[in-house]
């Protein structure tokens, strides 16, 4: 018998079965419809991560860092990430620009509100990349030493702006407090009413010529003179103002390690905030004393380094080729490209445990298909003997009975891909009511892609084959005479 003719007997013997073929393949629809379910939100789950990652060119983003210090047994030799190390980086084959992450507090004030923010120093060339280049509103800066600024829709909200429309043009204040060394020193002279001549009125001119009382007078004026500048310094802070107009009105994402402020600053403009001093952070002060520059604000703004620099490489470079280059220059790296293959990862395991419950489910679902098979054995012993009568082969009965068992899990596989696909439509819709009713942006969880179709099939298909190797070869073992004799 050929292949045709299998077919043919088969699709008659399942149609004259009707009700037990529907109930078989009914297994094998719940089976499929379970696996192809839960198949479908670990492919929409990926899918929504790799579209934002398209989005916002990420796959081609690279974040690098100056080494850590903690981990690193020769600290002092780790370059550090400054201007000269953004043109070197520039420099390497393949990236395409380099922008440093350059963020300081600031007070807004946006008509009648004020709001304590974070503004971030930005150069205009990082609107070239696809995670600054999508506004809501308005344009990025025409050049780095524009007095504009882009703001959120988050910080316009809590001005009361509705539309970012309507924000375009409007003027917006920014205002910095900065830690000065003039301030430090004022208050070395005058601190809280006291100056240093009243102390020095208090002082023992007799008891200086004693060694002991000398030394405690030395350290303890030099203490005070030490606490008052620092008081001074921290705390006496003066404030600059500028008064800049909204150009652009962005989405407020949260974006992980590509950090992104509610207030951007052309680069050169926000240098303007730091001429009068330090910005009150701890860890810019510290900064600044380590690097040399505390007291020389030329030096200090020509050799700042930065926390973060982000480099936009060519989509046709190997991410590996630039980590390699950027890492062998003594700094470290992240790369988007390598979290996404880890994330793969992730979701090859999670998609194989999703797939394991499926396969269960359709293994259950295989017992009907045995069960279905050796009864027709039973009811078809006639048939049997009077095929092998006519010359039919072991093989041939063999192949009939895998063909019949093939055809249940096709018809229950086709029907139960529909059917999932159903499920995961209504799951969707009610997952997008729910995001919407939070405030959410509303994403489809579930994806239906062809290679999921095709491993549905496969498998269900492949599992009722399987399931009717014992009763194909049960079938195969019949013998003509007795099956004869008996009818």
């Amino acid at each position: 018998m050929n292949f045709r003719d299998l077919v043919v007997i088969s699709t008659g013997n399942l149609r004259r079965m009707k009700l037990r073929t529907l109930l078989t393949s009914a297994g094998v629809l719940i089976a499929i419809a379970a696996f192809v379910s839960m198949l479908s939100f670990g492919a929409g789950s990926q899918q929504n991560i790799e579209q934002q990652f398209n989005k916002l060119g990420l796959f081609t983003t690279m974040h690098v860092y100056p080494k850590d210090g903690s981990k690193n047994s020769d600290s002092s030799s780790s370059p550090r990430l400054d201007k000269e190390a953004i043109e070197r980086i520039s420099s390497i084959p393949g990236v395409n620009l380099v922008y440093p992450y350059d963020a300081f507090s600031v007070n807004v004030s946006l008509g009648d509100t004020i709001v304590q923010s974070k503004a971030q120093a930005l150069s205009s060339v990082a609107f070239q990349t696809k995670i600054f280049s999508t506004l809501l509103a308005g344009s990025s800066f025409t050049s780095d030493t524009s007095r504009e600024a882009i703001i959120s829709d988050e910080l316009l909200k809590k001005a009361h702006i509705d539309t970012p429309k309507t924000a375009i043009g409007k003027s917006v204040v920014i205002s910095v407090k900065v830690s000065t060394i003039d301030s430090g020193l004022t208050h070395i002279f005058v601190d809280k009413g006291e100056s240093l001549f009243d102390r020095a009125k208090r002082i023992d001119i007799d008891s200086l010529f004693k060694k002991a009382y000398r030394s405690r007078i030395l350290r303890s004026e030099a203490n005070e003179v030490a606490r008052r500048f620092v008081n001074g310094f921290m705390n006496a802070q003066e404030v600059i103002s500028d008064t800049l107009t909204i150009c652009g009105v962005r989405e407020s994402r949260r974006m992980g390690r590509t950090r992104i402020e509610p207030v951007i600053i052309p680069f050169e403009t926000a240098q303007r905030f730091k001429t009068g001093g330090l910005g009150g952070s701890p860890m810019e002060i510290m900064a600044a004393i380590t690097s040399g520059t505390l007291f020389s604000e030329q030096d200090r703004l020509e050799g700042q380094n930065f926390s973060q620099v982000t480099l936009d490489f060519d989509p046709k470079v190997p991410y590996t080729r630039i980590k390699d280059t950027v890492e062998g220059m003594g700094y470290r790296t992240f790369s988007f490209a390598a979290e996404f293959e880890e994330v793969q990862k992730v979701f090859l395991y999670f998609d194989m445990a999703l797939g394991l419950i499926g396969l269960i489910a359709l293994s259950t679902a295989s017992l009907g298909i045995v069960n279905t098979m050796v009864m027709s054995i039973n009811e078809r012993r006639r048939e049997i003997g009077i095929l092998k009568s006519l010359g039919a082969y072991e093989t041939d009965i063999r192949a009939l009975f895998l063909v019949e068992s093939g055809a249940i899990g096709f018809l229950g596989t086709t029907a139960g891909i529909a059917f999932g696909w159903i499920i995961t439509r209504v799951a969707s819709a009610i997952a997008k009511h729910f995001m919407e009713k939070e405030g959410i942006p509303a994403v489809d969880l579930f994806a239906m892609p062809l290679w999921l179709i095709g491993i549905a099939v496969t498998v269900g298909v492949g599992v009722s084959v399987v399931a009717g190797l014992y009763p194909a070869a049960r079938a195969a073992r019949v013998d003509p005479v007795a099956a004869l004799r008996n009818e």
